[in-house]
């Protein structure tokens, strides 16, 4: 088995050392789940990019994290959140943004793995390709 390496962060935001104890418990406590879940993955010989996702989406599920369910509101107090992937060897990508119900780093692989397009935005674009394509794993658990 060749050698590999995570990491991850829990997104842009507070800084974790000026946190009072009962926030920043429970996202070290996330970010351990989410990286175990991570090395169980590449254990059970995951492809990486899969790996990848399934952390990512873990990590926008997670209400801690400045990510999904846990982003930063927009000024208009709505959620708006976008995501990349790229696989590393083929240097093909997927991108997605202005989402305010999907999961972005699931619909962001669907659009490199099922479009000719690296890039779709907004609710009449994104969200209505995550629809089209019916794929239930996309919506925000």
């Amino acid at each position: 088995m060749g050698r590999w390496a995570i990491a991850l962060h829990g997104g842009a935001g507070d800084i974790p050392r000026s946190m009072p104890p009962e926030r920043l418990k429970p996202r070290e406590a996330a970010i351990h789940f989410c990286l175990q879940i991570g090395v169980d993955a590449l254990e059970a010989a995951q492809t990486p990019l899969d790996v990848v996702e399934l952390v990512v989406r873990e990590l926008e599920n997670n209400p801690h994290f400045n990510a999904g369910k846990g982003c930063v509101l927009t000024s208009n107090g709505t959620v708006e959140m976008e995501a990349c992937i790229m696989d590393g060897n083929t240097k093909i990508c997927g991108a997605v943004s202005g989402l305010t119900t999907v999961n972005a780093i699931s619909l962001a692989r669907l659009v490199m793995d099922k479009t000719p397009r690296s890039y779709i935005s907004c609710i009449d674009g994104a969200e209505a390709f995550a629809r089209e394509q019916m794929i239930q794993a996309c919506f925000m658990g």
